[in-house]
């Protein structure tokens, strides 16, 4: 991952899209003061299962999740302001053990902190079928 802040959109994405990865890999999900380094203090997800989520409750119960492989499509990031990214793609989740496969739509909000992207919101949205 980049250190810096990227500027074209292309370079941007690639960033973003990586830090997107990052937060569905087994390895940060697991790592407490990796994922407190990516989200910002006043994160809040609104889940693709109806649940809001703060940072402490992710922080709290992400790492203890059963693990269920993931992959990104038809990403898309845009530069709102010097300091803010809006991205959306579609996350698949894959089937694990008694938990079926599905898909949702992802949007994020990233600010510029401390020489970092850091998330402060994100929305998962079912797709039917």
């Amino acid at each position: 991952m980049a250190t810096d802040k990227t500027q074209d959109s292309a370079g941007l994405a690639a960033q973003l899209q990586a830090l997107e990865a990052a937060l569905q890999s087994q390895a940060v999900r697991a790592d407490s003061a990796r994922l407190a380094a990516m989200l910002a203090d006043e994160f809040v997800e609104f889940g693709s299962s109806g649940n809001l989520w703060t940072r402490a409750a992710t922080l709290a119960d992400l790492p203890a999740e059963d693990f269920c492989r993931r992959s990104i499509s038809d990403f898309q990031a845009r530069l709102l302001a010097d300091d803010v990214a809006f991205v959306t793609y579609r996350s698949e989740r894959h089937a694990s053990g008694a938990l079926p496969a599905s898909a949702s739509w992802r949007s994020s909000l990233w600010t510029w902190r401390d020489g970092r992207w850091q998330m402060v919101f994100h929305q998962g949205t079912p797709i039917p079928g």
